[in-house]
C-alpha cells in the first residue's frame, strides 16, 4: 500500500492563490518553492494554512524543490493575510506585491575579472605590456581591461591561454555599516521626544507614535534618533515618503547623518536597481530604505522601526490595483513584527489625532520651531475688495508685498495647486472645449511643451492653432491659471527677478526637479511658482514670503475631507516662509475670508480647527466614528455599468448596522474610456464590514465588460 503523501499548502502570486501539493519532505512555512502549474513551473511560498485533505493523493502534484535561500518571515506572512482580508483582495495579488517578478530570489552570478598571475609570456609586445600595466593596480572586468589598455580581444585571450592572466570572481563589495557617532544639537523638546522614541525602539515592542510638530520644528532629526536606535540594535529601518520628489532630500540628510546612502524604492529606479535592493533587503545587507507606498511590502530580514513621514498626505492611498492606505497598513505591519511605527506630521490627519486622544497612539509634540524662529504671520487678501486686474491673478496687495520682499534680497513663493498653463482651453468664437477622449475631464494646457494633457489617464495631443469645431484661427483661449501661466505673469511684473516653476511634471523628470530645488535652496532663484510639491518638507533659507493664489481651491468639492485637506495644505505651504530667519509672512488670496478654514489659518489656532472638524465627523457619522467603503462599478458601456450598479443596490443589505448610499454616477463619470458608478457603504466601527460586503457582492456576479473595485476607507470620492 502506497503511503499517504505529505501535503503542503503553497500560496501562488496570482489569482489562483492557495493550492495543495505533495511535499517530498517537511517544508516550513515561508519557504519559497518551485511548483508545477499546468505545463510550466512557477514559484510560490509555503503557507500556514492547513492543506486540503479532500484531494485524491494521485491528483496531487509534487513540489519541485526550494527555489531560494530567502524565506518570508511569520510577520510578513501575517501581514499578507491581513492586507488581503482587509482590502478584500485575493491573497495571491498581495503576495505578488511582495515577490514582484521573483528575480531577486536567486543571488546573481558574480562579476568576473581578469588578474595577473605572475607568469611570463614568451615575449612582451607593446599590446601585452599595455595589458600588464592596466592590471598592475588590480583586477578589471574584460571590457574595462580592453578600454584601459586598448588591446584587442585576441591579445587578451592569448594572454589567458598563456596563463599570464586568469579570470576570477570579483568579491561583492560589502555595504558600509551606519556611523552612529554623530549626535545632533537638539532643543529640549526634541531631546525629550528623541529619548522617548529611542526607548520604544530599544524595547522592541509594537507601539504607534504620533510625532506632531509645527513646520520647521525639526521632526526629521527626532525620528532619525529612532532610526539610530534600530541601527544600534543591528536592525533595519523603513522610511515611507508620500512623494518620489521628496526622497533625494531625505536620503541626503540620512547619508549626512549616518554616513551611508540609503536604498531608494520607487518607480523612478531602474528594474535592475529594484531587484538588487529587494535582495539586499531580504538578506539583511541593506540597513535602511526610503521609499514610496510599495516599499511596505519589501521582505525585510530584521525590521526594527517604520517611519511614515507626512502621515496625513493623501498620496499614501493606493487607488489602483490593490487599493490600500500605506499609513494604515504600516501600522499593521509594525504590529505583526512587534516593532514601533512613527507617524510624523505638522498637520496630522483627523483620524490620527482622534486615535491619539483616545490613547491608541502615543503623541509627542514639538510646539516651536528649531532655533526659536517665529511662525509666519498669516493674512487674508479679500479678492472681493482687492481683485487683480482682468485676465491676471496676482492681487495688488500681493504685488506690493512681493516687490518689498525682492527689494530686501529675499525670496517669494507663489503657490497654486494646478499644474500646467491653464485647466481649460475654449474657442472664443464657438465655445468648443477640449475634453479628454477617454475621461470626463478637460484637457490641461501645458504651454511649455505645446501639449494638451489629461492628468487622469495621461492622454496627450498637440495644441492646435485652428479650432477643430469652427476652424477659427487663433480663437483658442486659456481659461483659469496654472503654474505656467502664473510664472508668465510673474515674469511680466518682475522682469529682472529670477523665476522658476517647481512642479511634479517638470521637464527633465526628477533630476531636473532636484537641480531646481538645489538652485532655490542656494538662493539662485528669486521667485518660485509651485504646486503642492513645495508644501512638503523643504527648507529654503531665504524664503520669507508665501502667497497662496487661490486659497479656496478644494474647499467646496463635495469631499467630506475637503476642509481638513485644505487646512493641511495651507498650513504646510505657509510654513515654508521664514523657517530660518525671522519675519516670515504668508498671504492668502480668497473670496471667502470668513470660511472656518481661512479663519483658523489667520488665528493660527490648529487645535480649534481639529476640535471643530472632529465634531463635524462625529455628527456626520464619518470616519473614524463610522466606517466607510466604496464600490466602484465600471464598464465600457454606460447602460451596462448602471445596470450592474442598480442590481447591487437592489440586493444590498439593509438594517441598523449597514447603510447603502447610491448608486450615483461618479464625479469623474468616465475614466480611461470606462463609465463609472459608485455606491457608498457606511457602518458603525464594530460592524464586520468586509464579511457583510463579501456576502453581498457574491450575490451579483460580474459579467461582460463590468469591473468592480472595493475601496475600504476611501480617501477620494472621484
Amino acid at each position: 500500500m502506497t503511503p499517504e503523501p505529505r501535503r503542503v499548502s503553497v500560496l501562488l502570486p496570482h489569482q489562483l492563490g492557495l493550492l495543495t501539493y505533495a511535499a517530498p519532505e517537511a517544508l516550513a512555512p515561508g519557504l519559497v518553492v518551485t511548483v508545477p502549474l499546468g505545463r510550466r513551473d512557477v514559484i510560490g511560498v509555503v503557507w500556514d494554512d492547513a492543506p486540503d485533505p479532500t484531494i485524491d493523493a494521485e491528483r496531487l502534484k509534487p513540489v519541485r524543490g526550494v527555489a531560494s535561500a530567502i524565506t518570508l518571515g511569520d510577520d510578513l506572512r501575517r501581514f499578507v493575510d491581513f492586507v488581503a482580508r482587509y482590502t478584500m483582495t485575493p491573497r495571491g495579488a498581495i503576495l505578488k506585491m511582495v515577490l514582484r517578478s521573483g528575480e531577486g530570489l536567486v543571488e546573481p552570478k558574480p562579476q568576473m575579472a581578469l588578474r595577473l598571475t605572475g607568469a611570463e609570456p614568451d615575449r612582451w609586445t607593446p599590446a601585452r605590456l599595455a595589458v600588464r600595466d592596466a592590471l598592475a593596480a588590480g583586477p578589471l572586468a574584460r571590457k574595462a581591461l580592453a578600454d584601459a589598455s586598448g588591446a584587442s580581444a585576441a591579445v587578451i585571450t592569448g594572454l589567458m591561454k598563456a596563463g599570464v592572466i586568469a579570470e576570477e570572481a570579483m568579491a561583492r563589495e560589502a555595504l558600509p555599516a551606519p556611523d552612529l557617532s554623530k549626535r545632533p544639537d537638539l532643543t529640549a523638546d526634541q531631546a525629550d521626544a528623541s529619548a522617548r522614541l529611542r526607548a520604544i525602539v530599544e524595547a522592541k515592542r509594537f507601539e504607534t507614535v504620533l510625532l506632531e510638530g509645527v513646520t520647521g520644528s525639526g521632526k526629521t532629526e527626532v525620528f532619525f534618533e529612532a532610526i539610530a536606535a534600530a541601527f544600534a540594535a543591528g536592525r533595519q529601518a523603513l522610511v515611507l515618503m508620500p512623494e518620489i520628489a521628496l526622497t533625494p532630500m531625505v536620503t541626503a540628510r540620512l547619508a549626512s547623518r549616518f554616513g551611508i546612502v540609503p536604498g531608494e524604492w520607487h518607480s523612478d529606479r531602474t528594474p535592475a536597481a529594484r531587484v538588487a535592493l529587494w535582495r539586499d533587503v531580504a538578506m539583511g545587507r541593506e540597513p535602511i530604505v526610503v521609499g514610496a507606498r510599495s516599499a511596505l511590502f519589501l521582505p525585510f530580514a530584521d525590521l526594527g522601526v517604520i517611519v511614515v513621514d507626512e502621515e496625513h498626505d493623501q498620496s499614501f492611498k493606493q487607488e489602483d490595483g490593490v487599493i490600500y492606505h500605506a499609513r494604515d497598513m504600516a501600522i499593521v505591519r509594525a504590529q505583526a513584527a512587534g516593532i514601533p511605527v512613527v507617524l510624523a506630521s505638522a498637520t496630522p490627519s483627523v483620524e490620527s489625532r482622534i486615535n491619539a486622544d483616545r490613547g491608541r497612539y502615543e503623541r509627542l509634540v514639538l510646539p516651536s520651531r528649531y532655533g526659536a524662529v517665529s511662525m509666519p504671520h498669516v493674512e487674508a487678501v479679500d479678492l472681493r475688495r482687492d481683485a487683480p486686474p482682468k485676465g491676471e491673478w496676482i492681487s495688488p496687495p500681493v504685488r506690493a508685498a512681493v516687490s518689498e520682499t525682492l527689494e530686501r534680497g529675499e525670496q517669494a513663493l507663489f503657490f497654486l495647486n494646478r499644474r500646467g498653463y491653464a485647466p481649460l482651453t475654449v474657442c472664443r468664437r464657438c465655445g468648443h472645449r477640449f475634453h479628454c477622449p477617454n475621461c470626463a475631464a478637460s484637457l490641461v494646457e501645458h504651454r511649455l511643451r505645446g501639449r494638451l494633457v489629461c492628468h487622469h489617464c495621461g492622454h496627450e495631443e498637440g495644441r492646435p492653432r485652428v479650432c477643430p469645431s469652427c476652424q477659427g484661427e487663433d480663437t483658442l483661449a486659456p481659461c483659469g491659471p496654472g503654474v505656467e501661466r502664473l510664472e508668465e505673469e510673474a515674469r511680466m511684473l518682475w522682469p529682472k527677478a529670477r523665476t522658476t516653476v517647481l512642479s511634479s511634471d517638470l521637464a527633465g523628470g526628477s533630476k531636473a526637479l532636484g537641480a531646481a530645488l538645489g538652485a532655490v535652496a542656494r538662493g539662485e532663484v528669486d521667485i518660485i511658482v509651485g504646486t503642492q510639491l513645495v508644501a512638503k518638507g523643504y527648507t529654503f533659507p531665504n524664503l520669507q514670503l508665501v502667497a497662496v493664489v487661490d486659497a479656496d481651491l478644494g474647499l467646496e468639492n463635495g469631499d467630506p475631507r475637503a476642509a481638513e485637506r485644505t487646512f493641511q495644505l495651507l498650513t504646510q505651504v505657509t510654513g515654508r516662509a521664514g523657517r530660518v530667519h525671522e519675519g516670515g509672512r504668508a498671504l492668502l488670496q480668497t473670496h471667502a475670508p470668513d470660511h472656518p478654514v481661512i479663519q483658523a489659518m489667520l488665528r493660527g489656532d490648529q487645535e480649534a480647527f481639529y476640535r471643530e472638524e472632529t465634531e463635524v465627523r462625529r455628527q456626520g457619522a464619518l470616519p473614524p466614528y463610522h466606517r466607510l467603503a466604496a464600490v466602484i462599478v465600471s464598464a465600457t458601456d454606460r447602460a451596462e455599468a448602471h445596470g450592474h450598479a442598480a442590481a447591487l443596490a437592489r440586493t444590498a443589505p439593509h438594517g441598523p448596522d449597514v447603510e447603502i448610499l447610491g448608486p450615483a454616477e461618479a464625479p469623474l463619470s468616465i475614466l480611461r474610456g470606462r463609465f463609472r458608478y459608485r455606491l457608498l457603504v457606511r457602518a458603525p466601527r464594530a460592524t464586520p464590514l468586509q464579511d457583510i460586503m463579501a456576502a453581498w457582492l457574491a450575490e451579483v456576479p460580474v459579467r461582460g465588460t463590468v469591473r468592480r473595485a472595493v475601496d475600504i476607507d476611501p480617501q477620494s470620492f472621484l
